[in-house]
């Protein structure tokens, strides 16, 4: 897949709406548009393969079981311990070929499966750190890819809840804290890790094509163009900066003064 293919992809995913949303193919299209040198075919031959052993599974295990088994006990799947701050964890061919990685980009795996195998799971953009919800007969149960796909009980949601700072009262509203998230919100979020830690790296070109993935698949948001700016502007692209912030205040009418700042600042530098 070219960059240019994989910004066509992307594209018309952001057009699509949130119940036709294409996770894992949008998934595998950011990733070949950061590296178009990597194969995405194996990758998604490998999707193939851990939906047939879920579906397997199903037939003498419940689905929670199934989900961990498969992901982690089958196919080896969990979350990297030792290069937690590392962007291709948030990758998803990089995921696949070395079975770990972050939360949310584990996650994208398991809820492809999931939906292959009809089953209803979603994804929970839980304070720092992303978790699954699954529907059961007792009610939705949380799960864990980062940590083998495992059950966490409403008392460790309440525990991690209060240790990201969340207030008491807030973080004993368990239905609160598991509201599942769109599958879009699912990769925007990967995209916002990737472009936070090339901000800090210093990796403008990354960061670049991380915000402008940002803003493809959602193209009513005017944050990810001012993101798209402030990397083009660390590469000294002034002109290509100001085309991107001229962007962000059309899609915000105007109203966003952070945007009207930087297109000033931006601007000057040009004169």
């Amino acid at each position: 897949m070219t960059r240019t293919e994989a910004e066509q992809m992307l594209t018309a995913a952001g057009e699509a709406p949130n119940e036709a949303f294409p996770l894992f193919e949008a998934a595998l299209a950011c990733a070949a548009h950061d590296d178009p040198t990597r194969e995405v075919e194996p990758v998604r031959a490998l999707a193939t393969q851990i939906a047939e052993r879920l579906g397997g599974r199903l037939h003498s295990e419940s689905a929670e079981e199934a989900i961990a088994e498969t992901l982690c006990g089958d196919f080896q799947f969990t979350g990297d311990l030792f290069h937690h701050n590392n962007a291709a964890g948030a990758d998803v061919i990089a995921v696949a070929q070395q079975r770990k990685g972050l939360s949310a980009a584990l996650a994208v795996f398991y809820l492809d499966a999931a939906r292959r195998c009809g089953l209803p799971v979603d994804g929970v953009d839980f304070p720092g750190h992303f978790l699954l919800r699954i529907e059961s007969m007792d009610g939705p149960l949380a799960l864990d890819p980062f940590s083998e796909g495992r059950v966490v009980l409403p008392s460790e949601l309440t525990r991690r809840a209060l240790r990201a700072g969340l207030t008491p009262d807030v973080a004993d509203r368990l239905d609160h804290l598991m509201a599942p998230v769109s599958d879009r919100a699912v990769l925007i979020r990967l995209q916002s890790v990737i472009f936070a830690r090339a901000q800090r790296a210093g990796d403008f070109p990354l960061a670049e094509r991380a915000a402008l993935r940002r803003a493809l698949l959602d193209p009513t948001d005017h944050r990810a163009w001012i993101d798209v700016a402030a990397a083009r502007e660390g590469q000294g692209a002034l002109a290509g900066a100001l085309e991107a912030l001229g962007r962000a205040q059309v899609l915000d009418g105007g109203a966003a003064l952070a945007a009207r700042v930087a297109r000033e600042r931006v601007r000057l530098r040009l004169n």
